[in-house]
């Protein structure tokens, strides 16, 4: 049973959710809310979207029945709201600003924001963005998700109308609410009825009074079951209580009522509802008003409250929402009152006619009960009074006239504002079409009236009229004054002073205003003249016919003739003086002496000259200074103009102010304070400190022991004191030496040594075998040398670092006769050096002879072991020699044995290596699990450096093994007694290739036991002869040790199973050396 309900009200919900948001009917989508209502569902399962058990759980406040009620009334004024907000967003025809809700909006504040889970609801429409005066859509949603809102829209209404089935007790099942309301108790109120008999619980559980939109039209008949009585002799239908309007649309006012469906219905609903030809047969009586007074009498008796029109139970003193008192008694039980029912109403503000379950304007949004709201004026310039209505027989013009967009009132162009809502007036065009009148109207002649005697008006309200055509006159002047250049005191006193009369004030500015300002001028002369002439005739006397507010000459009188003003210290006085001649000119020799009097205290004490610069700046002070100082300024712009060179700044002068303003204005110190701390240490006897070294750290900090450590820094190589400016140290260290020493390194350093030399001469850091390292050093260091080096030193350490570069090539060649080198970009393996024009071979280096000619390099060696005299006699020495030393950095080839000492160094490009595998030594190793210290390297157990401690028997028996020949007998021909093989020697500091000359010994083919020894290694690492098998037990797990091979024995096992499973771990787990040189 509960999926039948669940599909039926999925496709109820469906049907009015596309009726929602599309072009369908209001009766449609109140049919399918109604139908919704009506399916016993509890609201947990008929709601998707609102949380509406917690809703009516939260908003259900109140201690008693009465409380409760009144707390979801509210709710149910919020929803209604929340309703209006959906309708408006499913629209097509959407409000202007339908993107925001201001939290400010009064009805807002009353109804969603006073309840729960309001602002909730506001979210699952879309307004999710919050905003300090309210909630607004997301800035990148366009348009609206009309589905989801038609569907949060539907469930509002469907709730809201359950939540007035509820309050009304017309709630088909209230069961669902009673948990949620303990306090909403449930009573019969059925009172006596004579055609009504109520419906017992079970039959309205059993047969439930639900229907759905599409049972309009398309639902079987057994869809609607009529309720029977069981104890009734006679089929008689039962009616349930109802009001005067339709049970499906609640609005109109019942038309029929069918006693098949028990159904009270409108016109509209009744057409509809009966159209479906299942229904066709349903016999339905008309109801006549006559009969709804009767059904209504015989109902719950009501009365209707005067103030907000809702109707009332009998029981009730104060009406249910406004809570004012019934005016007066309830009548009789027979003589009830006509039932009122709002079917529409007009709002008070815009005198829109909305439908009567509408609690907002639909135009305005002002609550139905709200009155005119009062007109608030929206900006303090008086709007000119409203003209009157043209009317019918009087003279006016339509083209005045503009409607308000809001309530369609018509106003007139004057109004910036609508008299009706208060509205400003969106666009100040004309309407584009006339208001004429409907129909043709009889104009009526206007009636001769007999004019009224004039009532007496206000004095003050006379003043104060008078006193604002004043001012708005006065502000008029001004602003024509100012779009002119004229200031409003100079518009005011014109004013005054022309009287008022036709002439403009500008004009009589422009006009008149010169002649004037002369005359005060002339006035304020002979005034000055006059006092000059009466205090000489009394001989210093005091003149007492006059006061000093009258000549405007104080008790000290400046010495020189007569004052000549200015026009613009004229124009001042006069503007102050208020428009008065000789006020003006007595105040302008008052403001005249006080100008001098400034002058003389600022040290100019000539008075004449005084007068003159303040007459030629119009009296103003700081024109008239910058002119008095301009002569003494002429030394100052002479010097610093001149092409003389600026002088020295001599720290001994005895004015340490004067050499302290030097430092600032030469140096730009960055305060007085270290201006005197370099002069102080400028001054010191026992430091030599020059002046751009103290400045340049003093400019630094103002520690004066910092300092002094700053400017003596000894230099490690010529331990000489020096400033920080003067010395100079490398990035990849913390060392410092002067600039001297520095230069002097890194001179002889580019000249004499090789580029891997360029390092710092104090510490030698840093190890620049490392190619990361070798790049990001150079960079560097080239910038340095390049401000410290001569322009040809500089040039050939640019030289080698090309070579450097070039090394890395692997087209780069060494020349075998020369030591030159250059990229040669040949496939032939005769290379001719451009240096000294020799010829070698581009792949085993050998100097070129013509049995080389195409003969491989093997075969050519072959050849001359066999055909040529010397190197038979040469014999092992001479393959040791061919088989010499390669550099793994720069490939540069020496004919040298590999010697007792494995470090070897390039002279080429100082690269240190191993010379038995060719590993490199280095200081900082990169194996995580290295702790030697110090120059070292790490090479595999196949190099000459551990198997030059092996006895040649064993070296001989390791190649027997493997089946690799080799020589025991002295070559014919050689030196016997003495090795003729050629090594590098360390001489008196010196590096020198000369023979070994130690003694040979029998069987070992004329080579002493060591050289003997590496021709045996040279031959176990050519055919990549693995010598582990030979390993002792002591050396398979100092072995294992060395290359982090585990060692640990098992429980019980013996030697003869773990030094064999060892060896094997360490074959298979260590390989050979990948650098060692394999040639044969």
């Amino acid at each position: 049973m509960a999926s039948i309900l669940s599909n039926q009200l999925e496709k109820v919900r469906c049907h009015a959710e596309a009726c929602l948001h599309s072009t369908g009917s209001v009766l449609e989508i109140r049919a399918g809310i109604l139908a919704m209502a009506n399916i016993p569902l509890p609201p947990s399962a008929k709601y998707h979207y609102i949380a509406a058990e917690t809703m009516i759980i939260e908003n259900s406040i109140g201690n008693n029945r009465k409380e409760t009620i009144g707390s979801l009334q509210r709710l149910s004024t919020a929803l209604n709201i929340l309703e209006k907000y959906g309708c408006n967003l499913t629209s097509s025809s959407r409000p202007k600003y339908w993107r925001t809700v201001k939290h400010n909006n009064p009805v807002f504040r009353a109804t969603v924001d006073s309840i729960q889970g309001g602002r909730a609801v506001l979210c699952l429409y879309g307004y999710s963005n919050q905003q300090p005066d309210g909630l607004s859509f997301p800035d990148v949603v366009v348009e609206p998700d009309i589905e989801k809102v038609a569907a949060v829209t539907l469930e509002v209404m469907s709730l809201r109308m359950e939540l007035d089935m509820l309050l009304k007790e017309a709630h088909p099942h209230p069961e669902f609410f009673e948990r949620m309301v303990p306090s909403l108790n449930q009573k019969d109120d059925f009172g006596p009825m004579s055609d009504a008999v109520a419906i017992p619980s079970s039959l309205r559980e059993s047969q439930p009074l639900y229907m759905s939109l599409s049972s309009l039209s398309q639902s079987p008949t057994s869809a609607f079951l009529p309720v029977r009585t069981a104890n009734a002799s006679t089929s008689t239908s039962i009616s349930t209580r109802h009001t005067a309007n339709c049970t499906i649309c609640a609005i109109f006012p019942v038309a029929a009522h069918c006693n098949s469906c028990v159904q009270w219905l409108c016109t509209e609903c009744d057409r509809l509802y009966h159209s479906s030809a299942e229904r066709a047969n349903h016999h339905r009586t008309v109801v006549t008003s006559s009969k709804m007074r009767k059904n209504h009498s015989s109902s719950l008796p009501s009365w209707h409250c005067t103030h907000c029109t809702r109707v009332n139970s009998i029981q009730d003193i104060l009406c249910e929402m406004c809570e004012r008192p019934r005016l007066a008694s309830g009548p009789a039980k027979d003589e009830f009152p006509q039932p009122f029912t709002i079917t529409e109403w007009q709002c008070k503000s815009c005198t829109v006619v909305n439908a009567g379950s509408s609690i907002l304007c639909e135009v305005c949004e002002r609550p139905r009960l709200a009155t005119k709201p009062p007109a608030t004026p929206t900006h303090p310039l008086p709007t000119p009074n409203r003209p009157a209505a043209p009317v019918l027989g009087m003279p006016g013009d339509p083209d005045s006239q503009w409607v308000c967009q809001f309530c369609t009132y018509v106003n007139y162009t004057p109004a910036s504002m609508c008299e009706m809502c208060d509205l400003p007036r969106p666009e100040p065009a004309k309407m584009p079409v006339k208001l004429h009148p409907p129909s043709q109207v009889k104009r009526v002649p206007v009636l001769s009236v007999k004019p009224k005697d004039p009532p007496m008006e206000d004095p003050d309200l006379r003043r104060q009229k008078l006193m604002r055509e004043e001012g708005l006159k006065l502000i008029e002047l001004i602003r024509d004054g100012e779009n002119k250049g004229v200031s409003p005191e100079e518009v005011y006193t014109g004013m005054r002073v022309s009287g008022g009369g036709n002439i403009l004030p500008c004009d009589w500015l422009k006009a008149e205003l010169p002649h004037l300002l002369d005359q005060i001028c002339a006035m304020a002369a002979s005034s000055r003249a006059a006092d000059l002439k009466t205090g000489l005739n009394q001989n210093g006397l005091s003149n007492e016919t006059g006061t000093a507010e009258d000549t405007g000459v104080e008790e000290e009188q400046p010495r020189g003739g007569g004052v000549t003003l200015s026009r613009a210290e004229a124009k001042m006085a006069w503007l102050s003086a208020g428009g008065e001649t000789e006020r003006a000119a007595r105040q302008s020799l008052r403001d005249r002496h006080a100008k001098v009097k400034e002058l003389c205290s600022l040290g100019f004490n000539d008075e004449a000259r005084c007068q003159e610069v303040l007459r030629q700046n119009g009296g103003e002070v700081r024109g008239a200074l910058s002119l008095l100082q301009r002569p003494l300024m002429e030394p100052f712009h002479q010097r610093m103009w001149s092409d003389q060179p600026e002088p020295t700044i001599d720290i001994h002068h005895p004015d340490k102010q004067r050499v302290c303003r030097r430092l600032l204005a030469v140096y730009d110190l960055p305060s007085w304070g270290r201006c005197e701390l370099a002069l102080s240490l400028l001054q010191e006897r026992t430091a030599p400190y020059s002046l751009d070294d103290v400045v340049q750290a003093v400019r630094e900090s103002q520690d004066r022991d910092f300092i002094r450590r700053v400017l003596a820094k000894e230099c490690p190589i010529c331990l000489s004191d020096f400033p920080h400016s003067k010395m100079q140290s490398l990035t990849s260290c913390q060392c410092s030496v002067c600039c001297g020493c520095f230069q002097q390194h890194f001179t002889i350093a580019v000249r004499d040594k090789h580029i891997r030399d360029m390092v710092c001469p104090v510490c030698w850091e840093p190890d620049i075998n490392d190619p990361e390292h070798l790049n990001s050093y150079f960079s560097t260091l080239d910038i340095q040398l390049r401000e410290c080096l001569e322009p040809e030193v500089y040039d050939l350490f640019h030289k080698k670092l090309t070579e450097q570069a070039l090394i890395k090539d692997p087209k780069f060649l060494w020349c075998s006769h020369c030591s030159y080198g250059f990229i040669y970009d040949g496939d032939q393996l005769k290379v001719t050096c451009f240096q000294c024009r020799n010829s070698f071979c581009a792949q085993c280096k050998k100097p070129w002879e013509s049995q080389h000619g195409g003969l491989s390099c093997e075969q050519y060696q072959s050849w001359k072991r066999e055909n040529d005299p010397e190197y038979q006699r040469q014999g092992l020495a001479g393959y040791l020699r061919d088989n010499g030393i390669t550099c793994p950095n720069c490939r540069f080839q020496y004919a040298l044995s590999k010697g007792g000492c494995m470090h070897f160094c390039c002279s080429q490009c100082r690269y240190q290596f191993c010379s038995g595998c060719n590993n490199p030594f280095h200081t900082t190793c990169a194996v995580i699990q290295c702790s030697v210290t110090g120059l070292h390297a790490h090479h595999p157990r196949d190099c000459l450096f551990y198997l030059r401690d092996w006895e040649p028997v064993r070296l001989q028996a390791l190649l027997q093994n493997k089946c690799v020949e080799f020589n025991t007998n002295t070559p014919p021909g050689t030196q016997a007694g003495m090795c003729g093989v050629i090594e590098q020697k360390d001489e008196g500091g010196q590096q020198t290739d000369s023979a070994c000359g130690a003694q040979t010994q029998p069987g070992h083919a004329g080579l002493c036991e060591k050289h003997y020894r590496e021709y045996l290694v040279s031959l176990i690492n050519g055919h990549s002869i693995d010598p582990a098998p030979l390993f002792n037990a002591n050396e398979l797990v100092l072995a294992c040790r060395r290359y982090q091979v585990d060692d640990a024995r098992g429980e019980m096992e013996d030697d003869v199973t773990y030094y064999p499973r060892m060896l094997e771990k360490l074959i298979d787990e260590v390989p050979l050396g990948d650098k060692v040189p394999r040639k044969k």
